[in-house]
């Protein structure tokens, strides 16, 4: 009976293990669902839920970035929520002066533009010309497109009053939002220290602990020196661009040094749009064309130095992010929260791939081809060692 019995035992495991197989499969089966269907929904999400995503995040990168500065008064004896507070009064310093630098200065820009228009039109009169001797086969277009150009013109005048408008109009949602994100920013590095510890604490194992612990740090370090160096820069670079603005004659040199310095923080696209921003205020401020592409030639020489030996002779290697996934993260965050988040996209980027770097990957080409189970790439060569 003893031997049928086993026999009977052995027969059943085989069924069992492939139905064990089958379960394990099912449950991956439904979490990668799950999770391809939560990577679909978040960014609409994030896009309707703007006015609350927005400054939460953009909070929680600022105070991860001034956690150093919490930790630098912190060993100096300052109590924790007097760090917090000193910290967000710094933050909150330096945004005012530079929004001080640059709003009010470009509002009295906006409020010139219809004074200026004619001189911007006679400097690009010979391109005109030139475009015009060469695309004479198209009159008929190109006088509709002129047409349409003095309709814009007009609506250009009216303007500087509606955006003045605007802007008093959103100032008190502004305000809210200011307020919220500095509340975010005043509770997290308050609640740092003793978060990190129950977070490092509550883990089960000592090795979770350490991982944990290690994950955190290297997140705060990536963060923090990424922007903190790249601030250095971008004001070394505004200032260095306004002073030779100066030495030009042209009008708002701070101004313009400051749009350079926050542009700078987007990749790719921001120094081009300074650049262009530039050429639109040496054609509002000098008569000569050539003259008026002083300014952006000077910015697209200095920015060059500044790329492609300045930045990586200061960060080196050991911020380097792929091209590709800078541009993604680029367009992303940008559809989702436009200028803001263009601003976010490589913090939010280098945050990720830290988390990312530290916990592990899924295998889905090992699920989808293979064992059909959600695994860490680099496990197996680790249990191969």
């Amino acid at each position: 009976m003893d031997a049928r019995a086993g026999q009977r035992s052995d027969s059943l495991s085989p069924d069992v293990e492939a139905l064990q197989v089958k379960r394990v499969r099912l449950l991956a089966s439904l979490t990668l669902m799950a999770g391809v269907g939560l990577l679909i929904a978040l960014p609409f999400a994030l896009r309707a839920g703007a006015e609350f995503f927005l400054p939460v995040t953009a909070a929680l990168v600022i105070a991860i970035a001034l956690v150093p500065m919490l930790e630098w008064f912190e060993r100096r004896g300052v109590p924790s929520k007097l760090s917090s507070l000193l910290c967000v009064l710094v933050f909150l310093a330096i945004s005012i002066f530079a929004m001080a630098a640059i709003v009010i200065p470009a509002i009295d820009w906006v409020v010139l533009i219809p004074q200026r228009i004619d001189r911007v039109t006679d400097a690009l009169a010979p391109l005109i010309d030139l475009y015009s001797n060469l695309e004479k086969f198209i009159d008929k277009t190109a006088a509709r497109i002129s047409i349409e150009a003095s309709q814009a013109r007009t609506v250009r005048v009216e303007t500087p009053n509606s955006m003045l408008g605007i802007i008093t109009a959103s100032a008190p949602h502004a305000f809210v939002q200011l307020f919220f994100a500095l509340l975010v920013i005043y509770f997290f590095l308050a609640g740092w220290t003793g978060m990190r510890k129950r977070t490092i604490v509550s883990r089960g194992s000592f090795e979770g602990a350490l991982t944990t612990a290690r994950v955190i740090q290297q997140t705060v370090d990536a963060t923090s020196t990424y922007i903190g160096t790249i601030t250095v820069i971008n004001v070394c670079l505004g200032a260095v661009t306004a002073t030779i603005l100066w030495a030009l004659g042209m009008d708002s040199p701070v101004m313009w040094g400051g749009i350079v310095a926050v542009l700078n923080y987007i990749p790719y696209l921001g120094p081009i749009a300074a650049a262009l921003l530039l050429a639109l205020g040496g054609l509002m401020t000098f008569v000569d064309p050539w003259a008026a592409m002083l300014p952006p030639m000077i910015f697209i020489s200095l920015h060059l130095i500044e790329a492609n030996v300045i930045t990586p002779l200061i960060v080196g290697h050991r911020l380097t992010i792929n091209p590709l996934l800078i541009l993604v993260s680029l367009s992303f965050w940008a559809w989702v929260w436009g200028t803001t988040g263009a601003l976010l996209a490589v913090p939010l980027l280098i945050i990720f791939k830290t988390i990312f770097a530290a916990a592990g990957t899924p295998d889905i080409a090992g699920f989808l081809f293979e064992d059909g189970t959600l695994t860490h790439v680099g496990e197996e060569e680790e249990k191969d060692d």
